[in-house]
């Protein structure tokens, strides 16, 4: 340990070079290893009053550099792995081992595309105490109460102004000389919401798949844990565990789940995960009612860069040839939900993305066995719009239902703009495909017993659909997956 005046660092591990991704990633976990560890080492002898007084630990997360000087042609058919023009690239890395198959990918596209070396080693951001603790451990306030110092005095805490997202709101700018932005999202960003996930859905972020169903009805999530149960039974899709709250798992062959038992509390946006290799499963999250939950979750599953995310959820219909249980694909959204005013301004349009669109609508049709003219019986494509008033029914209606007119919408809900809006802000590819479960504005409205008779009949399907149209995402080569339409004039290379 080297000790700088009052500040006790870890030996400084200086940048090299790699071309071969595997070998730049395991020195990504190995520098984060060591200086999570070296973090943790220190708190200790700081809980049992060994610590030296006056002394700061501190340790900085690793990064992924890379300098390219010349400008170069890439295949255009690609959304990412390369950098749009000549000139030093940086991002810091959190907890390697999980991203590790991402960050493999990302390195090496990066080498292929501008034949020069990646740089791994150590930045100067430093990482928190808080997020130097994995698996879920943190840190106890009643510890460090018990020592009679101000923690933060001795250890780096948390900084909110270096954890936003101006990267992916393309408002970044950086200071003279600094590198520009590799990735969408920086290591404290990425922490932050790691563990923000943990809290919000009692599952640990290992268990995520790339693979994301978004519903607000605990119905699908009944449906769900049946099926995934079912075809863990069977063996089918290699599909390999079931993950629920509490991350009680559920392996292949086995009745019984292990580990620990779900906790007492209720999570307020439970997830359960369908475990394969690579984390290519599925996972589903209750997200609950309304557009601020549908923010917040997607805030932080987009750091854990999944392959595609659709909203399964209910909808008011708003046409009169439209029946209960009829679906809506949405094509374009009326954004009317509020909570992304400030991140992505209404005057951006939300984009369809042509590989989601034709997956759902094959979906739709393999599940209920219908050509495409039938289809049309059950099916239509157009405009939702999404609001932040649930009882928008109480309103004078002449003038939410001009605009709605106007707009061509087809269905009005909660969620479904705010998951395709942060989507799009994320770079996540994103769809949405709803079931009309009422028609308030001619007469059919959600009654109990008229709820219950739909969700019974509907649910099942609806949520078939939804991982069909999963499985045929999956299918396609990730490359191929990530629409050109996700990205802007200045991008990261890593998507």
């Amino acid at each position: 340990m080297n000790d700088m005046g009052a500040v006790a660092l870890p030996e400084v591990m200086p940048f090299a070079g790699f071309t071969d991704e595997h070998a730049a990633v395991e020195r990504l976990v190995w520098i984060y290893d060591r200086n999570t560890a070296f973090i943790r080492d220190a708190f200790q002898k700081y809980v049992k009053g060994e610590f030296v007084r006056g002394t700061r630990t501190r340790a900085c997360y690793p990064a992924i550099r890379i300098r390219v000087d010349t400008h170069q042609e890439v295949d255009s058919r690609l959304s990412y792995g390369h950098v749009v023009e000549p000139g030093v690239y940086m991002t810091t890395v959190t907890q390697p081992r999980l991203y590790f198959d991402y960050l493999c990918e990302q390195i090496r596209l990066l080498v292929r595309n501008h034949q020069v070396p990646v740089e791994i080693g150590e930045s100067d951001i430093p990482i928190p105490l808080h997020f130097a603790f994995p698996d879920g451990q943190y840190v106890q306030g009643v510890e460090a109460d018990a020592v009679g110092a101000v923690l933060r005095d001795h250890f780096d805490v948390p900084n909110l102004a270096i954890t936003d997202d101006a990267i992916v709101n393309g408002t970044w700018s950086g200071a003279p000389g600094e590198p520009k932005p590799l990735a969408p999202f920086t290591a404290p960003r990425v922490d932050y919401s790691l563990h923000r996930l943990q809290h919000y859905t009692a599952t640990a972020p290992e268990h995520f798949q790339n693979f994301v169903l978004f519903t607000n009805y605990h119905f699908y999530v009944d449906e769900f844990r049946r099926w995934a149960k079912s075809v863990l039974a069977s063996g089918e899709g290699g599909y390999t565990a079931l993950v629920e709250p509490g991350n009680v798992v559920t392996r292949a062959g086995e009745a019984e789940p292990e580990g620990v038992q779900p906790s007492a509390l209720r999570p307020q946006m439970p997830s359960y995960h369908l475990l394969r290799d690579r984390h290519m499963g599925i996972t589903l999250i209750n997200i609950g009612v309304g557009p601020s939950n549908a923010k917040t979750i997607t805030d932080h599953v987009a750091v854990l860069r999944p392959s595609a995310w659709l909203m399964l959820g209910h909808c008011a219909g708003l046409r009169t040839t439209q029946r209960l249980g009829d679906y809506v694909l949405a094509h374009g959204y009326v954004r009317e939900d509020h909570v992304l005013d400030a991140d992505l301004p209404l005057w951006v349009p939300v984009p369809p993305l042509a590989e989601i669109q034709v997956a759902l609508e094959h979906a739709v049709a393999d599940i209920a066995g219908l050509d495409e003219w039938e289809l049309k019986r059950i099916m239509r494509t157009g405009t939702v719009a999404s609001i932040d008033n649930r009882n928008w029914e109480l309103r004078d209606h002449s003038e939410p239902v001009q605009r709605l007119s106007q707009s061509r919408a087809i269905a009005l809900d909660m969620e479904s703009a705010t998951i395709a809006a942060n989507g799009f802000r994320f770079r996540v590819p994103y769809g949405t495909l709803l079931c009309v479960s009422d028609k308030p504005l001619h007469g059919e409205l959600k009654l109990p017993g008229m709820a219950s008779d739909f969700y019974r009949t509907q649910v099942n399907q609806h949520l078939r659909i939804g991982i069909r149209a999963l499985e045929k995402l999956r299918d396609m080569p990730r490359e191929r997956l990530h629409s050109r339409k996700l990205r802007s004039f200045i991008e990261t290379a890593f998507k």
